[in-house]
């Protein structure tokens, strides 16, 4: 039979663990007003000896304060301050003038929010000393008056049921549902309903279409705190701006109280736990607890685990495919043979010698695993991977938008607002004009491109610097290749020059990777820098601006020392007798015989792990506990005292020491950069789907964990897509086609094998294919000072891998006819493969439609069921009218009922009309 789900009732919650240690502190004292918001701030406590003269002090000056103001408002002048003894004003104005400041201000928001309607209740006698709390309560009539200023679309009375789908499409579906039963979590929230209560913005003169018989709960406590929100930070703000206030430390924070009911439980228990990552997430009540922003980012982020399972299998497959033809490989098996005697050109000036290509076997059959037919085919699959991953994205975004009722919302309804920081400046530039002028400004002013000239020359030059501090450290890690390869071949231990080349690998990209953790820190708070200074006007715009930033910084700080390694090392040597040297000292890098791709594989694998490992979860375990310890230790609580403390602490306190909510910013960004290293260069590493699918089960996990237990509970925000990530998203899919290509066309051996399989080959085979990828040198035309000191093999004729024309040719060294060739199918093949891919990509976009058919429907269902509700609320409106009227009125009504219907029905049109999406 069916699994039973879970479903806990308020009794059991209270009796939980859980629920017996939140249950304080979620009410007013008088145990029927909710706490809905929390403001903190800092108390010093007076000393017995003064307390009487700094509370009377702080009435004078308060009221002195206030009186003053408002005589400036008036255009008079303040009156005399009372004088007392100089030596005992100084002192007091030393000590306390900035308390009674910060005091002043915050009582004068605290009054703007009760003329809002809002209730506060201050608590000062907590057991976290040095710390306030005022505890903000929204009544009733408060919530309805801002609910509908937020357009928030409310279930109504109005039940309709959904047309379940039929066919052999809804049979396949029923039949997948029951295969993957087990992987649901145990929450009512997943069980599949077959009636939807129709949504419609809230007004206070429809009540009546709504369902008002709990008032408590018709508004839950996520959009109790996010109107309670918003009521603080803009409604409220007469002369006091709410951000300043915490800026400036009369207050210092604001923060949604962590609502222990029956939901957090269940997000505890069946979502933020690591025995449950074989389970689907519980989407539905994450977006009821966090809000709509919060919830699409972990519906992203589980579509997207999701989708790399296939993507993941396919890349076993082809490694595997690698492994199994490893002994089938024509060049390989000439490079390992042990009559293969080539003699091969010293791999630096002096200090190496001359080398048997047989050494080279290992390298030859490792770089096959990842350098073969295989790895074509897989760079078309994750091409088209990435369209299919964007387009069942798009589906999903449009079916949790049917289902959250937010088919009818724009995000600019709710971020116009300016910051505080853009009208500070707007004030500054307006007082500035004035005192310029001398006249009072009609007009408001804006800050226009000019104001922000220097913020944008500055972002440039930031910018630029950042990019080249990042080239700058790469080149370092190539002199540091350079010197140490040469300083190991000089090694008198034979283990440790049979070993150079796994070595300066290996410790290469150690310091590239800790090079990338410190500088991504830095450019994070470099992008932050620099966003503050261009002072965008809305939060929306400062988020997407400090998004772009830190994305481009990031992702040539990951990715730059990749790219060069499989674009430019190797191709800027030179030849033997005419190498390119840098500071005339240092020779450039070559690939080994197998090519770069091994390297790029090496580089890329330890880049990848070593970022999920430590950045994405060690740092995300350990640097919030280690916040939260050192808030601990600020609050001077001792450890043993601790877990009794906690017992005895009001929610409000609890939650005064978790980590603030810093936005899904970081989150989204370790995610794209993965999305990156997946897609990018994934021909060179096959693997990379597999170790992010095996980091995101984790990440998941990790996220719900920190969410539910360590990050102060966040103001839950609408949000109908996931904005300038799904644009960022498409741009690395896309560049990724363009990046594959090269690297198949120019990285690997690909092109050069099939040219000569085609065009050389004697047989039509891969015989002899090594032999036509070497070139020779005559030893005897080495640079002085460059030949080796103490030669292991007596030679007239070394080989080096390019091609170019024998020592004997008319032309010597000059590059061949078949260089020209290889070139021109690289191109070639580059032009086709992106072409055929992106065209593939398109004809993907073009048949998966991004609305569900089903939902299309239902969304079209839902505007005929809103014009019947109010059509008939007319009509029931005009009974009424004529059931009130006398017979006389009744025919003069009747007359002018058509013109009256004729508007009323119009108008409900274009109402529903204007909502459509």
């Amino acid at each position: 039979g069916s699994k039973s789900l879970r479903v806990i009732t308020s009794t059991q919650f209270l009796i939980s663990p859980i629920g017996t240690r939140c249950q304080h502190g979620l009410y007013f004292q008088d145990g029927e007003r909710r706490v809905d918001y929390i403001l903190t701030y800092h108390i010093k406590k007076p000393s017995s000896s003064r307390s009487n003269r700094q509370s009377s002090r702080f009435t004078d000056n308060a009221f002195t304060r206030s009186l003053r103001r408002g005589t400036a408002r008036l255009g008079r002048a303040p009156p005399p301050q009372p004088r007392g003894d100089p030596e005992v004003a100084s002192q007091d104005h030393s000590m306390d003038y900035h308390v009674d400041d910060k005091r002043l201000h915050r009582e004068e928001f605290e009054g703007n929010l009760r003329d809002m309607g809002i209730e506060l209740e201050k608590d000062e006698d907590t057991k976290t000393p040095g710390v306030g709390f005022v505890k903000i309560h929204a009544p009733w009539h408060v919530l309805c008056r801002e609910a509908e200023f937020m357009k928030l679309k409310m279930p109504t009375k109005k039940v309709y049921e959904m047309k379940q789908s039929t066919g052999v499409g809804a049979k396949i579906n029923t039949l997948v549902n029951k295969v993957t039963e087990p992987l649901y979590p145990n929450v009512e929230d997943n069980r599949t309903h077959n009636v939807k209560h129709l949504s419609y913005m809230f007004s206070r003169e429809k009540q009546h279409l709504f369902d008002l018989s709990d008032r408590d709960s018709f508004f839950d406590s996520k959009t109790r705190a996010s109107i309670v929100s918003v009521i603080v930070s803009s409604r409220s703000s007469r002369t006091v701006d709410w951000t300043l206030l915490f800026k400036c430390g009369p207050c210092n924070a604001c923060y949604v109280l962590t609502f222990c009911c029956s939901v957090f439980q269940l997000l505890y228990e069946e979502w933020a736990s690591y025995s449950v990552f074989y389970k689907y997430q519980p989407i539905g009540l994450v977006r009821k607890y966090f809000g709509e922003k919060i919830g699409l980012y972990f519906a992203w982020l589980g579509l997207y685990t999701q989708m790399l399972i296939p993507a993941s299998l396919v890349g076993v497959i082809v490694f595997l495919y690698g492994c199994a033809t490893v002994d089938d490989n024509i060049p390989s098996m000439e490079i390992c043979h042990p009559k293969n005697n080539i003699t091969m050109c010293p791999l630096c000036d002096r200090a190496c010698s001359y080398w048997k290509l047989k050494e080279a076997c290992g390298t030859a059959r490792a770089s096959h695993l990842f350098d073969n037919p295989a790895t074509v085919f897989f760079s078309i699959f994750m091409a088209l991977w990435a369209a299919m991953f964007m387009e069942h994205w798009k589906r999903r975004q449009m079916r949790l938008n049917y289902e959250w009722d937010l088919t009818g919302f724009e995000e600019e309804e709710v971020s116009d607002h300016p910051r505080a920081e853009y009208e500070l400046r707007v004030m500054q530039k307006s007082l500035k004009k004035e005192h310029k002028t001398q006249k009072v400004l009609i007009e408001k002013e804006k800050l226009t491109c000019r104001d922000r000239l220097p913020a944008y020359m500055t972002n440039v030059v930031m910018m630029l610097l950042m990019i080249g501090v990042t080239f700058a450290i790469v080149f370092g890690v190539i002199l540091y290749r350079i010197s140490t390869k040469t300083a190991l071949h000089m090694s008198n231990n034979p283990t440790t020059r049979s070993n150079v080349r796994l070595t300066v690998k290996t410790t290469a990209a150690i310091i590239n990777l800790v090079v990338i953790l410190i500088l991504d820190e830095v450019y994070g708070a470099v992008a932050r820098w620099l966003t503050v200074l261009e002072v965008p006007k809305t939060d929306k715009s400062f988020e997407e601006r400090l998004i772009f930033k830190t994305f481009i910084l990031k992702f040539v700080n990951a990715f730059t020392p990749i790219i060069y390694i499989a674009f430019f090392r190797g191709r800027l040597v030179g030849r033997p007798g005419s190498y390119l040297y840098v500071f005339e000292s240092y020779r450039m890098e070559e690939c080994a015989h197998g090519g770069c791709l091994m390297e790029l594989c090496i580089q890329l694998s330890i880049t990848m792990l070593g970022k999920q490992l430590i950045q994405n979860n060690l740092f995300e375990i350990g640097i919030p506990k280690l916040k939260k310890l050192i808030r601990y230790i600020k609050s001077k609580r001792r450890s043993f005292q601790e877990e009794e403390r906690e017992k005895k602490l009001q929610r409000y306190e609890t939650d005064h020491f978790l980590e603030p909510f810093a936005g899904l910013t970081p989150e989204y960004m370790e995610m794209i950069i993965q999305f990156g290293f997946v897609t990018l260069f994934v021909a060179s590493f096959p693997l990379a789907p597999l170790f992010a699918l095996l980091n995101n089960i984790i990440e998941i996990r990790l996220d719900a964990k920190k969410f539910v237990a360590e990050l102060r509970r966040p103001v839950a925000a609408r949000a109908k897509d996931i904005g300038i990530w799904y644009n960022l998203l498409r741009a690395v899919a896309k560049v990724a086609v363009i990046i594959n290509a090269f690297v198949i066309s120019f990285t690997s051996d690909f092109i050069p094998r099939l040219v000569y399989q085609y065009m050389y080959s004697p047989d039509g085979s891969m015989h002899g294919f090594v032999n036509h990828t070497l070139s020779y040198f005559n030893v005897s035309n080495f640079q002085d000072g460059k030949e080796p000191m103490d030669p292991q093999h007596q030679v007239e004729m070394c080989r080096y891998k390019d091609y170019r024309e024998p020592p004997w040719s008319n032309t010597p060294y000059v590059i061949s006819k078949e260089f020209w060739a290889v070139l021109a199918a690289r191109l070639a093949f580059v032009i086709v493969f992106q072409n055929v891919v992106m065209l593939m990509s398109d004809i993907v976009d073009w048949l998966i439609p991004d609305i569900p058919k089903d939902i299309s429907l239902q969304i079209h269902k839902e505007k005929i069921l809103m014009v019947e509700l109010f059509m008939k609320e007319e009509q029931g409106k005009i009974q009424f009218i004529d059931s009130m009227m006398p017979c006389g009125g009744k025919e003069k009504r009747n007359n002018h009922a058509p013109i009256a219907r004729s508007r009323s029905i119009p108008h409900t049109h274009s109402h529903t009309h204007a909502n459509n999406f």
